[in-house]
């Protein structure tokens, strides 16, 4: 039976037990950077795999560093913290683990310095974000990517986050399954929790990083993979809307989107609304890495042995 826990004040206790003041100024004011681990469940040998935990880390310290968040832990505590936590929540299914970094002192006024810092880390149930295998419809949105110079794109704020959350509910209820973000200049940033890659004549090009994108480590991981198991060429450059409607391919890719199909963009057909074969390869590959099934990538994932259920 699973019993979520946390880290919290610098212990782990229940979930239930990790509660902040209303006061606490990241929930006031925005004032946290995140990460969102992926912990997938292999049923058969009873083992959650943790995904690329060490560039996660590394990801939320760069965030942090941006937004002037310290944290105290180290890359060594926080792995071993990030492992008792899902060992203590003993969630036998596929599970976003979330560091959180924070301004927490229960202070009012609007600033990132002289404030007390905190983390926290929580392991949650959570299935793919996007219908991986039927793939998605998605619409570009009416709401623009949040430009570098008012909220740093390549961290991963909780203020930021607004911004995609107004346009995944605007996607939804106009019966769209995700929403593709525009910078402000009318190119193609990103959806609201994925980095988008396009596929023409053999290529996957991605939106340059200085079109207001996040860092994807997921991106990161199937560019590279179809270079070296594909031979297929990357390219990363400014992609305008129009050019998503004359792809050969579309796909979304994200710590919780895994690698998602793109079917339709703006009610226009993508391959004539078939997974494509580069698309498809890639998302095989990259589950069998993720799951630990590849030798070859072992060195991706942490290995948590979760043994066997006893019976009451």
């Amino acid at each position: 039976m699973s019993t979520p826990h946390a880290y919290f004040r610098k212990q782990i206790v229940p979930l239930e037990e990790a509660k902040i003041g209303v006061m606490t100024h990241a929930f006031n004011y925005g004032t946290g950077v995140f990460e969102g681990i992926r912990g997938n469940w292999n049923e058969t040998d009873n083992t959650i795999y943790m995904f690329k935990v060490r560039e996660h880390l590394a990801r939320l310290r760069m965030s942090a560093k941006i937004c002037r968040i310290n944290i105290s832990e180290t890359d060594e505590e926080l792995e071993e913290l990030i492992k008792q936590v899902v060992i203590k929540s003993n969630i036998r299914e596929d599970q976003y683990i979330r560091p959180l970094a924070y301004k927490s002192s229960e202070a009012i006024g609007v600033r990132v310095h002289d404030l007390e810092d905190d983390l926290l880390i929580f392991a949650a149930p959570f299935g793919p974000y996007l219908d991986i295998d039927a793939g998605a419809r998605v619409q570009t949105s009416t709401w623009r990517r949040v430009d570098d110079m008012s909220i740093p794109a390549r961290a991963k704020t909780t203020a930021g986050y607004l911004n995609s959350a107004l346009a995944k509910t605007e996607a939804m209820q106009n019966g769209f399954d995700e929403a593709i973000l525009l910078n402000p200049d009318g190119h193609v940033a990103e959806g609201s929790g994925e980095n988008i890659a396009i596929v023409r004549n053999g290529r996957i090009i991605t939106p340059a990083r200085s079109d207001n994108v996040l860092e994807g480590l997921t991106m990161s991981t199937i560019l590279g993979l179809a270079q070296s198991e594909f031979g297929v060429e990357v390219e990363s450059r400014t992609i305008d809307r129009s050019e998503l409607y004359v792809a050969d391919e579309v796909f979304m890719t994200g710590t919780a989107a895994h690698v998602t199909p793109i079917l339709d963009v703006d009610e226009r057909k993508v391959n004539g609304g078939e997974i494509g074969p580069v698309t498809a390869q890639l998302k095989q590959l990259y589950f069998d890495a993720m799951l630990g099934r590849l030798p070859k990538y072992a060195h991706w994932v942490d290995a948590v042995p979760m043994g066997s259920l006893v019976q009451a």
